[in-house]
């Protein structure tokens, strides 16, 4: 492979600074990325971490990255703040950021002042911010992790706005749509909603099951009821409006009828207590939901209620977040509540961290037969530098992903 396909030469902006005066050039560049390297292992969700071999700043005005292979997200990935946001090599610790810094310190139009951890950060106007000074001169920013006392805090003028996904439920949403005093703001979708299902559980394991659990989910019912359709319906795991997403799969439509003639015809028989079984096997299965999250719990509940008129047993268990995500990453999960990274990450990082225990995907996608002919795929779409060809993966894994079964989408 051509050498000018894995080297990227940057020519870096003369006269930036950082807000404690330190020069931002190649050389603090360099100095940031030596730091990420070190700690390569906390970032290796992130496919250029395994593909990124070395840097290099020849002088101050330039910086090189040496890649393994060619990788036609790298730019993307080059602009998320997680790993790569730039900092004064003076707030490291001994030219490292592995055991934290001391300071934060950065180039932007905002600097920060003073930050209480878990409670309250400062920013004010960067004096010698290089670009456009910005129109606001302070910014405080609120950490309330529980969503009523978040709704109080605005209401009572506590604060001024209330931004990001999860963090209003539907009802406070719906009922800010309708009021005179506060406005609300909804983008596009972002993201899907979605429920795994792990495929290693031995009733899982059965497609059918995994097929009937789809023509079981009302997801019109769901988007409807739970979130006043301020989310819409999903029938795919990535929105047609994400790159390379656009393609003609079909859905899978709400049908009891279907789900429970699927699993009759598999062999998934009710008992005399109403749950369904086969070759010894109950169907019982688990749904694992973050805690903290009131709309999950509200949609497991549903679903529960829904499958169970189907002779599915369905345990609902709540764990707060660390946990939940660590059982996720671990495959100790029957059925578990996900969403897809958003943008910038989707579809191509977040596919490309299929391939190794990140999150649930992994756990889910070990026991499926056509999982090495994904995971190639995918392989293969990172180091592609041809966007027809890119397209074509990108509808075999999608498509294949789909037709397994092995995420059940729920709302965009």
């Amino acid at each position: 492979m051509p050498d000018i396909l894995k080297v990227y030469t940057f020519h870096i902006r003369k006269g930036v600074t950082f807000t404690d005066g330190t020069p931002c050039d190649a050389f603090a560049i360099k100095a940031n990325f030596d730091a990420i390297l070190e700690n390569r292992a906390r970032h290796t969700w992130l496919e250029m971490m395994h593909l990124l071999e070395k840097v290099d700043a020849p002088d101050a005005q330039t910086f090189r990255i040496f890649m393994k292979a060619p990788y036609w997200p790298m730019l993307t990935e080059l602009g998320v703040t997680r790993p790569f946001a730039i900092i004064s090599p003076k707030a490291m610790k001994n030219g490292s950021t592995k055991n934290g810094v001391t300071a934060y310190v950065g180039t932007g139009p905002y600097k920060l002042t003073k930050v209480v951890t878990d409670e309250y950060a400062v920013f004010e106007a960067n004096e010698n911010y290089w670009g456009e000074q910005p129109k606001i001169k302070r910014v405080v920013v609120k950490v309330i992790p529980d969503n009523q006392t978040r709704i109080l805090a605005l209401e009572k003028g506590e604060i001024d706005l209330i931004w990001g996904k999860n963090m209003l439920d539907a009802d406070a949403l719906n009922k800010y749509k309708d009021s005179k005093g506060f406005g609300v703001a909804l983008s596009a979708p972002t993201s899907t909603r979605h429920i795994v299902l792990n495929g290693q559980n031995p009733v899982l394991a059965d497609i059918h099951v995994r097929k009937a659990l789809q023509h079981a989910t009302n997801r019109v019912a769901i988007a409807k009821g739970v979130f006043h359709n301020t989310e819409l319906p999903a029938d795919t795991l990535y929105a047609r409006s994400v790159p390379y997403c656009d393609i003609d799969l079909k859905p899978y439509e709400y049908d009891m009828a279907k789900a429970a003639r699927i699993l009759d015809e598999a062999g998934w028989k009710p008992g005399s207590d109403g749950i369904r079984q086969k070759d010894g096997k109950r169907m019982e299965l688990g749904l694992l939901y973050n805690s903290n999250s009131v709309t999950e719990k509200t949609i497991a509940e549903y679903l529960q209620h829904e499958y169970g008129k189907l002779g599915i047993k369905v345990s609902l268990r709540g764990e707060e977040e660390q946990s939940y995500r660590d059982n996720m990453k671990n495959g100790l999960f029957d059925m578990i509540f996900n969403i897809c990274w958003g943008m910038p990450y989707d579809p191509q990082s977040s596919m490309a961290a299929m391939r190794q225990r990140v999150y649930g995907d992994y756990a889910a996608q070990l026991s499926l037969p056509d999982k090495a002919q994904i995971d190639a795929a995918i392989t293969e779409i990172m180091s592609s530098t041809d966007p027809v060809r890119r397209q074509e993966l990108f509808t075999f894994a999608l498509t294949h992903l789909h037709e397994d079964a092995i995420y059940i989408p729920l709302t965009y």
